[in-house]
């Protein structure tokens, strides 16, 4: 029988020997390579020729042995493809995509998720995320690869995307000026593909700089390559011990970014986003939109209005804030797991950037992180707490649940009128502009995911606690009773 292949909001994930084999890798490969056919004309040698596929791969056990593997299948199918000479960040090979002319690019990796996932991911041309209805017209060639189909074993030609990446970021940031600040910088690599590429800038910028983690382990030393606080207490530990002004890290594929402030403390990535666009707008004096995910902090919006700046939301992937920055005049681009892009920039998440932009926003304001943001709290007027509860449901009762909810949700909430009910992404509800409650399922796992926001945390827990007590009621009323979990972003 053949495995079900589904692409998610960022291409398709698997456990490695389980679903994701060689022989799911070919038919994802055979499927891409016939859609990149027609869609960019490659009727021949010469065009093919003209327009390569990259290939690139992260860290994971077998990622380089799968991507060599994909290459071999589309040459065999008479398309030209190149891959990187090692593991690769996720917004390197996508600028290399955009920046030499190609059919676009694919990726083996599975970001942030634990070790035993890869993954695969098509990236256009254009150099951002693949939109819904290119991976749907991938999808439809998933069975199209000719049984005991003859692929050549030949070695795929290899390049070297970082040297013209780099490149980028230098005009992006002036990594010259960074040097002035001596900002003393702690950078855990969490053995992703960022090595070798941020701890490169941050030591031509001649800024102290401590190290964890710079090497290549696929078990990623019994963790994940995720940077969330209880997989950098490593570095949480050696911004204190060593009096750090910053600690910085990516993802495994380096696309999300996490920083943590001279005190230690983890600055979520609604903080970050925060931060980076009154650095932008204030420090930079660049001006354009500002487009994040619906479940995006709306303390974005309070600074749009102080800024005079539009705000567009979008469903929640990285994919869909990619297309606006294609079609309009974007400053920043971002969402609440950790992704951001700015103007001038590629339409996809870039780990590496927004930790030079952090470096560099402190090297503009001259104080102390902790400081910057309770600089921005107060111009704004405003804080705000982001919390998330999981639902763990059966796929039936979730789909049931979000029936009701979306047939007849709450009036009230913890004594508050419900003045709004978004259904762009999930159900959204709106208690004020600023505090809401978003229920979405997951896709990808048994859960329902509902995220909060409100100005503060008395609210937050009064809205929490109100919210819970009618979803176990309506559970109660489908027999479907819930195991529920809450967990602060």
């Amino acid at each position: 029988m053949t495995e079900k292949i589904k692409f998610g909001t960022d291409g398709w994930r698997a456990i490695i020997a389980d679903q994701f084999t060689f022989e799911n890798v070919e038919r994802v490969a055979y499927a891409v390579g016939t859609y990149i056919k027609k869609e960019y004309g490659l009727t021949d040698e010469a065009s093919a020729k003209a327009k390569p596929i990259l290939i690139g791969y992260d860290t994971r056990f077998l990622a380089d042995k799968f991507a060599e593997r994909a290459g071999q299948i589309l040459v065999s199918m008479g398309l030209s493809a190149k891959m990187t000479e090692r593991d690769v960040p996720t917004p390197c090979i996508a600028f290399a995509a955009q920046n030499e002319t190609t059919c676009g690019a694919l990726q083996l990796t599975a970001s942030h998720n634990p070790p035993e996932y890869c993954g695969i991911k098509y990236i256009p041309h254009f150099g951002g995320p693949a939109t819904n209805d290119t991976t749907n017209e991938i999808a439809k060639h998933l069975n199209d690869l000719p049984k005991d189909y003859e692929f050549s074993h030949a070695k795929i030609e290899r390049f070297d995307p970082m040297p013209v990446y780099l490149d980028a970021l230098r005009r992006l940031v002036d990594i010259k000026k960074l040097g002035t600040a001596k900002i003393r910088v702690g950078y855990d690599a969490l053995f992703s593909t960022s090595r070798g590429y941020l701890d490169t800038l941050i030591r031509e910028a001649k800024l102290p700089l401590s190290v964890l983690h710079d090497f290549r382990d696929p078990l990623f030393g019994g963790g994940m390559p995720e940077p969330k606080p209880e997989f950098l207490k490593e570095l949480i530990a050696l911004v204190k011990q060593e009096k750090l002004d910053v600690g910085l890290a990516t993802d495994g594929d380096a696309d999300r970014f996490a920083i943590i402030d001279e005190n230690g403390t983890y600055l979520s990535p609604n903080q970050l986003l925060c931060l980076l666009t009154r650095h932008l707008f204030k420090n930079r004096g660049m001006k354009g939109a500002i487009v994040r995910t619906v479940g995006t902090t709306h303390l974005l919006d309070k600074m749009a209005k102080l800024y005079g700046l539009e705000v567009i939301e979008t469903p929640v992937g990285f994919k869909y804030i990619g297309e606006q920055m294609r079609l309009k005049d974007i400053l920043i681009g971002g969402e609440e797991s950790g992704g951001v892009s700015v103007k001038g920039h590629i339409p996809e998440k870039d780990g590496i950037l927004a930790n030079l932009l952090v470096l560099e926003m402190m090297e503009f304001e001259k104080k102390p992180l902790s400081k910057i943001w309770q600089d921005l709290v107060i111009e704004v007027g405003s804080d705000f707490v982001a919390k998330r509860a999981d639902m763990h449901l059966t796929a039936s009762t979730q789909k049931a649940l979000m029936e009701h909810l979306k047939n007849t949700p709450p009036e009230m909430i913890a004594g508050e009128k419900v003045v709004n009910v978004g259904r762009s992404d999930g159900l959204k509800l709106y208690l004020d502009d600023f505090t809401f409650v978003l229920i979405r399922p997951s896709g990808t796992e048994p859960i329902l995911r509902v995220s909060y926001e409100a100005p503060d945390s008395a609210r937050m827990e009064r809205v929490m606690a109100d919210f819970k007590k009618q979803a176990e009621t309506i559970l109660k009323d489908l027999n479907a009773p819930a195991t529920t979990g809450a967990a602060s972003h």
